[in-house]
């Protein structure tokens, strides 16, 4: 039988509260740009706005006039999205914490995670957000998720608990070394 292959996220819809929450969130807080709305084609009594996170993909949020911003911690029970991820760049992550608290935005400080550095807090509707860093540059020609995979099998072999630099230098050399011709044995 053959698999279902995906070609990336498309998009991530939430249910958001009032129009003016989501937009003085997604675009306020976060700088994603408001890119236009509709009625939710399902729904037409709810509004649907869509938001670029800085990739070109959208986040969709269905809006309704009589929800109201609620931030006690979304559920986490089986199927529950823990929380969401976005990708900043070092120089601005440098910068989150003193904007976060510029804001009054509660968060967890900053986090190593060996491989990217994060920082986490709640949209006004309680679900955890993640702004994170990958702490290396993929080789020309490779994907984040390449040097991940390799830095996993260097890991692995080496008996860590998980990914370091160490892994993540060596799994760049590797797949720099499979890419890059040389004449030289060294």
């Amino acid at each position: 039988m053959q698999k279902l292959q995906s070609q990336g996220l498309h998009h991530i819809t939430l249910m958001g509260a009032d129009r003016q929450t989501s937009i003085d969130f997604w675009e306020g807080v976060l700088g994603m740009p408001f890119l236009f709305e509709q009625p939710n084609l399902d729904d037409p009594s709810q509004g649907h706005l869509y938001f670029d996170p800085g990739d070109g993909r959208l986040i969709t949020i269905f809006t309704d006039e009589n929800r109201k911003p609620d931030s006690r911690r979304t559920d986490l029970g089986a199927g529950a999205v823990h929380h969401i991820a976005f990708a900043v760049s070092q120089s601005m992550y440098s910068q989150l914490a003193a904007r976060l608290d510029a804001r009054g935005i509660a968060h967890s400080g900053e986090k190593d995670r060996g491989f990217m550095n994060s920082i986490y807090f709640k949209d006004p509707l309680g679900m955890l957000i993640e702004l994170a860093s990958y702490r290396f540059v993929p080789p020309e020609g490779a994907t984040h998720a390449d040097v991940l995979h390799e830095a996993h099998l260097i890991r692995i072999e080496a008996g860590d608990g998980n990914i370091a630099d160490s892994h993540l230098a060596d799994a760049i050399e590797r797949l720099s070394a499979r890419r890059q011709r040389s004449l030289s044995d060294d």
